[in-house]
């Protein structure tokens, strides 16, 4: 059964029944609040015999607390204080989510002695709860002499703090990050027959319903532009490709955007260089960078944010049929510029060729941002607690690994230089669609340098991050929704107006 939250803040609450939920700073006392949920001494001697010291993340779950009003009391640890970040208050907020069990009311008192409980500590917290109850299962059903309800379950929870007015008003834009990061993972979850090119570039025009300004490209229009490098990967499958382009103007009007760009293949098999079949279901998921921007401007829609920002999602299947391109075919992209393939498993660099050139050509942004599921190479590299980090500047190559520091959604920079550039030279066209496995993921990278000009560039590959990554106190799913967090810290902290 889905679990949803209906949140409100209070700064007061009186107890009748469900789960209260206390904090507790490492070597601190139990939070004052607790006199109204129980005599603070019960939950002080309960601690003590059980030798809770409040390490981060840690719980105390006491049953029918005598003389309560509450039928359970749970203490939360937070660790230290000096140590808290905003990220440790969203992962606070997914534990106790976690813990919220059968109630369906939840009390939580906030404020701890000895932390620094303000409007955007109260709002993480509460968005870690709203990211933590997600559960994709719309596809599970009931068996025959099952009569369990499967409507989402809605557990009311009033989160008790001083700051209450204000975190109600925080609480609207954390809301919309959780709403976005929930789309992206909705998007990367979805079986692939359900999900093609042009139900995925249905779901980018949706946002229009929040101000997003929303264009979708044809086959026949990405030809007439010479879009050959995307069109090759989608020739061998019988669901047309699109390229949708989002465009939300939140900042001053005339400003120059900043733009995001994402790999969309909704399906990849490999195409004639397919793929083995174990764990080939996954590449459902190889859309995870264009869910991560389309995930991205509905929050940014959905918070208001004071920005002009275009995200611009290549989407393609890529197939094996009769039609399908062969190694050693050579395409035309967008920018001119010719391509040898020499694999066509190396596909989603050639959507985001088009896709970042045309971008450039048609916005000129402030910078250009990818993401994308692009390589297997960069798992081997990094594992999946880093996402691999490529640019051509450095400044924005800072503000993206700060971003991911404070957000949580980690970033490591990875090298690129004229001598792996080299790596990617054909002897037939100007360049080749792979350097070969060597330093694979940094040739991919090399490739879309040659597509960006000048403009400021940063390259994502989520390959490891995006999907099948480890689960954690914010997400138990198969789909994480990396990215919309990150990029959207990037945008909040540097470029509104």
């Amino acid at each position: 059964m889905s679990m949803k939250f209906d949140i409100a803040f209070s700064a007061s609450a009186v107890i009748d029944g469900g789960l209260a939920i206390q904090l507790k700073l490492s070597g601190d006392a139990v939070a004052a609040g607790v006199a109204e949920v129980d005599p603070q001494a019960v939950a002080v001697r309960a601690a003590g015999i059980a030798k809770f010291k409040g390490k981060a993340l840690s719980t105390l779950d006491i049953l029918a607390p005598a003389g309560s009003k509450a039928d359970r009391l749970i203490v939360l640890g937070l660790g230290k204080a000096d140590k808290l970040t905003a990220y440790d208050w969203l992962k606070a907020g997914g534990v106790a989510a976690a813990a919220v069990k059968t109630m369906e009311k939840v009390t939580v008192f906030l404020d701890a002695p000895g932390a620094d409980v303000g409007a955007a500590e109260a709002a993480d917290f509460a968005t870690g709860m709203l990211l933590r109850a997600y559960k994709f299962d719309t596809y599970k059903t009931k068996k025959k002499d099952d009569d369990e309800d499967k409507s989402p379950k809605t557990v009311t929870v009033t989160i008790v703090t001083a700051k209450a007015d204000a975190a109600t008003e925080q609480f609207v834009s954390a809301k919309a990050i959780a709403e976005g990061v929930i789309l992206a993972r909705d998007l990367v979850n979805l079986p692939p027959n359900v999900l093609g090119p042009i139900e995925f570039a249905q779901k980018a025009k949706d946002l229009e319903s929040l101000g997003v300004d929303v264009e979708i490209l044809t086959e026949t229009e990405m030809t007439e532009l010479g879009m050959g490098a995307l069109l090759g990967v989608a020739q061998g499958s019988s669901r047309p490709p699109r390229l949708a382009i989002m465009t939300w103007n939140g900042g001053t009007p005339g400003d120059q955007p900043v733009a995001f760009v994402g790999k969309g293949v909704v399906f990849d098999t490999g195409g004639i260089s397919i793929k083995p079949s174990l764990g080939m279901e996954d590449m459902k998921g190889d859309m995870g960078g264009a869910a991560a921007v389309t995930g991205l401007m509905h929050t940014l829609a959905a918070r208001k944010a004071k920005a002009n920002v275009i995200g611009i999602i290549g989407l393609v299947e890529n197939m094996p049929d009769g039609n399908a391109q062969r190694p050693g075919d050579i395409v035309t992209s967008m920018s001119g510029q010719t391509i040898e393939i020499v694999n066509t498993d190396a596909e989603g660099r050639l959507v985001l060729g088009d896709a970042l050139w045309y971008c450039k050509e048609r916005f000129k942004p402030r910078f250009m941002i990818d993401l994308a599921t692009l390589t297997g190479a960069i798992v081997v590299a990094l594992g999946n607690l880093h996402a691999g980090l490529f640019s051509n500047d450095d400044a924005l190559a800072d503000e993206l690994t700060q971003a991911g520091e404070t957000s949580g959604e980690k970033l490591w920079r990875m090298p690129l230089s004229k001598d792996y550039d080299k790596m990617i030279d054909s002897r037939f066209a100007d360049m080749k669609n792979s350097g070969g496995r060597q330093a694979g993921s940094i040739t991919a990278a090399q490739f879309l340098k040659r597509f960006v000009g000048d403009t400021p560039w940063a390259h994502l590959d989520i390959a490891a991050t995006a999907l099948n990554s480890p689960q954690n106190e914010i997400n138990q799913s198969w789909a994480s929704g990396y990215g919309v967090r990150l990029l959207d810290e990037l945008v909040r902290k540097n470029y509104e107006n």
